[in-house]
């Protein structure tokens, strides 16, 4: 029988797909790591498969991916030069199916959901985990039911709606309605793979496994990721804590988790040393992908955190906004704000500690700035104007600076 681990109260439990929760500490629960040896299987195309033994997977179903990961990792030259920092290279998790890293997640929850026979799955989010579930939910023909916040946008709307899940929007506390689609998923025989499910948060190591690999089994001096619930960053931290198990890797890298300073609960708990994160009453930030008042996972960020000296750091709305504009100017990289955090926080830390010349920094960019579009606005972008028969001298005039 399948288990699971709850790591503030050193429990294990049998695995209850309706109920991620510690029946002790209503702390979430994780996946245990097996007793076996465990290796990867570089020859093998698929993340799902080269990792599988890190996986809590029996065997891969090709036929439900949507052929998610292997994304790239960028070294950022010119913002190198620019800023003068050590090597800096970009995890651009943007490249996935739906374009966000909760394809990673949701790869590996669809998988153990097929393989449990499960035929109707579901999560609570008004964004990224809303269309990846929905088109993971296409892949594999299962009824998919989409909760959102009754005020979601349109356009959040059109980006899970094009793949026929059953969307319903509610009115009412959205901390609540995350909690309380456990137990209505558990009358109806749905599994609600929401931000802290133990197999999303799996799927999330096998980004940490890649950037291990891309940079050719070396361990990056700092990791920084945008922090929200807090499932992907411990998915992230775990991936190391496993190559340690396993006696891969020696030395560990330093997470930097960054929030936006608009709805920094965990940010806050951090600073002040606490070990459990207070509700905040409202978010306001323009970072909405991470805009979570009070995060299922923040009390499990904050110990994996302090355990492995990490951070967690936050940055204003115009720092977010600025570090936007210098990936797409400086890079190519057009992301969302929520991914933008990970550079303001860069920056950032760069004010405070002094980096050594072959320091290697790596921050993961969760998801694409097409999702976003209207932040755009905010920006001032130059249009020239001119007629057919005067373009030429326009060309001429802008290309020689006069």
């Amino acid at each position: 029988m399948e288990k699971l681990e709850c790591i503030f109260c050193k429990k294990e439990y049998l695995l209850d797909i309706f109920s991620p929760f510690c029946p002790e500490c209503n702390e979430p629960m994780l996946c245990p790591a097996p007793q076996k040896k465990r290796t990867f299987y570089p020859g093998k195309a698929s993340p799902l498969e080269k990792f599988i033994d890190f996986l809590p997977l029996s065997k891969i179903n090709l036929d439900l991916s949507l052929k998610e990961g292997n994304t790239p990792l960028i070294r950022l030259n010119r913002l190198m030069d620019n800023l003068n920092l050590p090597p800096v290279f970009l995890k651009n998790e943007t490249v996935n199916p739906t374009s966000s890293f909760k394809d990673r997640g949701t790869a590996v929850a669809i998988q153990k959901a097929v393989s449990l026979g499960i035929e109707k799955i579901g999560t609570v989010s008004t964004g990224n985990m809303a269309s990846s579930t929905a088109a993971y939910g296409a892949r594999a023909g299962l009824k998919t039911f989409v909760l959102l916040k009754e005020e979601t946008s349109l356009e959040k709307l059109l980006a899970a709606g094009i793949y026929n899940p059953v969307l319903v929007k509610v009115k009412g506390d959205y901390g609540q309605l995350f909690y309380k689609s456990f137990a209505y998923g558990r009358k109806h025989n749905i599994y609600f793979m929401n931000s802290m499910d133990p197999f999303r948060i799996e799927g999330y190591k096998v980004t940490g496994f890649e950037i291990f690999l891309q940079l050719e089994k070396r361990i990056p001096k700092f990791i920084f990721v945008p922090v929200s619930s807090g499932g992907h960053i411990t998915g992230l931290v775990r991936a190391f804590l496993d190559l340690k198990k396993e006696g891969i890797i020696q030395k560990f890298p330093t997470f930097i988790g960054v929030q936006a300073r608009g709805c920094s609960p965990i940010a806050q708990a951090y600073t002040t040393g606490k070990l459990k994160v207070k509700r905040i009453n409202k978010a306001n930030t323009i970072a909405h992908s991470i805009a979570n008042p009070d995060p299922p996972g923040g009390n499990m960020v904050l110990k994996l955190i302090q355990e492995n000296k990490g951070k967690i750091l936050d940055v204003s709305d115009e720092e977010i906004l600025n570090a936007q504009k210098m990936l797409a100017e400086l890079e190519g990289i057009f992301c969302q704000p929520a991914s933008s955090t990970v550079l303001a926080g860069l920056l950032k830390l760069s004010e405070k500690e002094k980096f050594e010349v072959n320091d290697q920094i790596v921050l993961v960019a969760t998801g694409g700035g097409l999702k976003t579009i209207k932040t755009l606005e905010s920006f001032k972008i130059d249009i020239h104007q001119t007629s057919l028969s005067k373009l030429e001298n326009t060309i001429s005039s802008l290309a020689h600076g006069t």
